[in-house]
Formats: structure tokens, C-alpha cells, sequence
């Protein structure tokens, strides 16, 4: 039976799954509610596209047990797949078929008849701003453009939850940010996203963030909660952001120092760790400018992922 509203639109308990000896996710529990926009985060390799597959009923669970939208993952399968919508990182429409052709051919995989789809289509293609590349062969978009002309054929059937497995990889800033006000305007018409990246600002803009390693989920909160996850910045220590001068030498010399616990270059300035009793002139940071700093998500994952390399069984729960 097909969920609703006051159940979790994604439930995954201690959820396996392996590819012969190799597991590539590892009694991993999730929970994602109607309306969020849900980003996952993790190295190439971590589990996440393996998840997402997993989710869609596209590979086996080795062990535990995961609902989509009511539905069983392992036993439900084509009930998910008519309900979800789902955007691969590469581009995974037919080239060689104009964007017009394409569009027609997934309504028809989606068993929409010809008058719903053709309404379907001139909403997406107003939203999406299709309408000058209708009739372009879809291997000659750009890749901002490819990814919209996906993201329309993921959106025919009106789906409730759409997967987006690294949506903005590999296209320009423009077309990143233009993608992701068009997801905010899904989410605001409460469709749950579900999205993996590698950027950063990206999981700022997510309501929750997870992040997995090695097939882990390491941890799960908001961005702002992630920040002040314990470890992040130990007691007895505090961040600095350092600026002016010659940045690349002062790195050096505060890598060198005993009371730095990690130092970075980011973006024009130097983000540090350093014990709390140490002084901007104890560090020799000459007219430098140093001011507080909070910690971001990228100080958050590159913890996580030390502590959980210098665990005994370089694993997690």
C-alpha cells in the first residue's frame, strides 16, 4: 500500500548490500520525511550511488530492509519505479533522439496517454525553458541543458520523490544554480528530493544532510547541527580564519606549529585549529588578520573521514 504524508517517505533499517566479497553499504539506517530536501555527501566509491540504487528495487539488499513511499524495495519494485522519479549523474537519454523524441518516449515508458502527455510536456517545457532545444539533438545540448531535458523526463508522471545522483556534475556555475532553484521549486510543491554531490554549497542548501564513507553513514542532521557535532572542534581548541600576506608561506609555518592542530587554504584565506591558549603573535602571524571562525561542513566530513580511517576497523556503525 502506498504511503502518505505522516510516514517516512524513505525508511531504511540497517540496510546491506554487497557485490560478492565487497560490501559496498554497510547497515546503513536512514530516514528522509515528505517535503525534504535530503543531500548525501561521500567520496567516489562511499555506497552512494549503490544506495540510491538499492532504494529504487534496481539491486538486491544482502541484509536489512528499506520502504519507499510505503513500498518494499526488495519486493515492491515496479511500485516504486511508477511512483519516483530518478536523474543519473551521467546523461542517460538517447543521444541521438531530439529532445522532443525523448520526452515522447519516456511518457510512453510512464504509460501516460497522448493528451496527458502532450499537457505534461508544455508545462515541463515552459518551466524548464525548453522550448528553443525541442527539436536539437540531445547530444548536442550543453550540459546544463542536457540536465534540464533529464530532469524533465524524471518529472513527467509527476512523481513524489525524485533521486538526483550528482544532478550538477560537470556543468558551470550558472547552470548549477539555475538547477537548483528549479529542485526549490519542486520541494516548495512538496515533492522530496533526495540528492547526492560533492559540493559543498550544494549541502548547505539541503534541509538535512547525511554523509557516508566506505559504505557508513557517518552521520545525519542539518547542516547548522553537523557543524557542532562533537570532534569537529575538540574542547580546549578553536578555528581562526587567518588573511593577508603571503598566505602559501604562512600555511607552511602554521602546519609547523606545534599548537596547530589542522590548517587549510580556503578560498583566500587560511581556516586553522589551534589550541585555545594560543595567541596570534605566539603563532607569528605578524599583520596578518585573524578573526573567530565557525566551523563548515567541509571541516565537519574531512573529520569524519579521519576518524573513521584511524578506527581499529577502519569502519563505522
Amino acid at each position: 500500500m502506498a504511503g502518505n504524508a505522516t510516514e517516512p517517505v524513505i525508511e531504511v533499517n540497517e540496510a546491506t548490500v554487497r557485490f560478492g566479497k565487497l560490501t559496498a553499504v554497510d547497515r546503513l539506517s536512514l530516514r528522509v520525511d515528505h517535503g525534504e530536501v535530503f543531500g548525501l555527501l561521500g567520496p567516489n566509491g562511499s555506497g552512494k550511488t549503490t544506495l540510491i540504487r538499492a532504494l529504487c528495487g534496481l539491486i538486491p539488499l544482502a541484509g536489512g530492509s528499506a520502504r519507499v513511499l510505503g513500498h518494499d524495495a526488495s519486493r515492491e519494485a515496479e511500485a516504486i519505479r511508477s511512483t519516483i522519479g530518478y536523474m543519473s549523474q551521467k546523461f542517460s537519454l538517447y543521444e541521438d533522439l531530439t529532445a522532443r523524441e525523448n520526452m515522447d518516449f519516456y511518457a510512453g515508458i510512464y504509460g501516460l496517454n497522448v493528451s496527458e502527455a502532450r499537457v505534461r510536456q508544455s508545462e515541463l517545457v515552459e518551466r524548464l525553458g525548453l522550448g528553443p532545444y525541442l527539436d536539437r539533438w540531445s547530444g548536442r545540448l550543453s550540459g546544463g541543458w542536457k540536465q534540464r531535458l533529464a530532469l524533465a523526463c524524471a518529472l513527467l508522471h509527476r512523481p513524489r520523490l525524485v533521486f538526483l545522483d550528482e544532478p550538477t556534475a560537470g556543468i558551470d556555475p550558472v547552470a548549477r544554480r539555475d538547477l537548483w532553484d528549479l529542485l526549490f521549486q519542486l520541494a516548495a510543491e512538496d515533492v522530496t528530493l533526495f540528492v547526492t554531490t560533492h559540493y559543498m554549497d550544494e549541502a548547505e542548501r539541503c534541509g538535512r544532510v547525511g554523509y557516508i564513507s566506505l559504505g557508513h553513514l557517518l552521520a545525519v542532521g542539518t547542516p547548522e547541527e553537523l557543524k557542532h557535532w562533537p570532534g569537529v572542534t575538540p574542547s580546549g581548541t578553536r578555528r581562526l580564519e587567518i588573511s593577508g600576506g603571503d598566505i602559501a608561506a604562512l600555511l607552511g609555518r602554521l602546519r609547523d606549529h606545534p599548537a596547530v592542530r589542522q590548517a587549510t587554504i580556503f578560498g583566500q584565506a587560511i581556516h586553522a585549529l589551534v589550541d585555545n591558549e594560543v595567541t596570534p603573535e605566539s603563532l607569528g602571524l605578524g599583520a596578518a588578520q585573524v578573526r573567530q571562525a565557525e566551523p563548515s561542513l567541509e571541516d565537519v566530513f574531512v573529520t569524519l573521514s579521519r576518524a573513521q580511517q584511524q578506527a581499529p576497523n577502519g569502519g563505522g556503525s
